[in-house]
């Protein structure tokens, strides 16, 4: 279905001019449009150095690599094991799902292949 939308007269569009809120207002010229800045000046950056605190000993960067693989290690073997946990209990549910109907052929049968 098409939508229908009544058709706007020159009169209806208006213009709203955008003022930001943290800069100053500028005054709109009479062309309607604001004048042009050529050169901004950004605000100084705030001097960090009040939130420093002194430090006891300097870091141990060797230990914090370690740390840092140790953390890596774990995360990937709690990985590994949420994966092997998911798989299990999706095998378990599809051999659940088997019984539940009625079939006796439901358990894995793991066959071993003798070659001489």
């Amino acid at each position: 279905m098409k939508t229908q939308r009544p058709m706007a007269t020159e009169e209806e569009h208006r213009v709203v001019p955008f003022r930001p809120r943290n800069g100053p207002a500028r005054r709109v010229t009479e062309g309607g449009s604001p004048p042009v800045q050529l050169h901004r000046r950004e605000p100084p950056t705030p001097d960090l150095s009040r939130y420093e605190q002194p430090r006891e000993a300097p870091d141990d960067f060797r230990h914090r690599i370690l740390a840092n693989i140790a953390a890596i290690a774990f995360t990937i073997a709690l990985t590994a094991i949420g994966i092997w946990l998911a798989m299990s209990i999706a095998d378990l549910r599809k051999t659940q799902d088997c019984i539940l109907t009625g079939r006796r052929d439901c358990a894995r049968i793991i066959t071993e292949t003798y070659t001489p």
